[in-house]
């Protein structure tokens, strides 16, 4: 379903191959990098956003309804006790009822990369 290459060749910038596209990723200054690209946590919310935004696209158009620009706000963070949370704001350009922004709150709720997140996918992991 999904595959990515990440090499990591100086300090902790990685460059990452996905299909045809190449992306990068680095810590920030504050944490020893040279912030020249997303951090995880970011790639992370990242794919979050944008997997949201595409399945509220295609919900919407199967119904016919016009969202205009979609917005996707993420921000990841620890409590104070650890605990870990991602808070998501939504927003579109079109007016919306609201019956419709409900709903499309119950599909955001099931997405596939939120379901993955929430469910706290098993990573197994070898050397070769």
């Amino acid at each position: 379903m999904a595959r990515v290459e990440v090499l990591g060749r100086y300090h902790y910038q990685q460059d990452i191959q996905v299909r045809q596209h190449c992306l990068k990723a680095d810590e920030g200054e504050s944490m020893g990098g040279q912030d020249q690209g997303p951090n995880p946590y970011e790639l992370l919310l990242s794919g979050l956003g944008a997997c949201t935004s595409i399945t509220l696209r295609m919900y919407a158009e199967k119904k016919g309804w016009e969202l205009g620009e979609i917005h996707v706000g993420l921000h990841f963070y620890r409590d104070d006790q650890g605990g870990e949370h991602i808070d998501r704001t939504l927003t579109c350009s079109a007016e919306l009822g609201d019956e419709q922004r409900q709903r499309l709150l119950e599909i955001a709720a099931k997405t596939p990369v939120t379901r993955t997140v929430r469910q706290g996918t098993p990573i197994e992991t070898e050397w070769k």
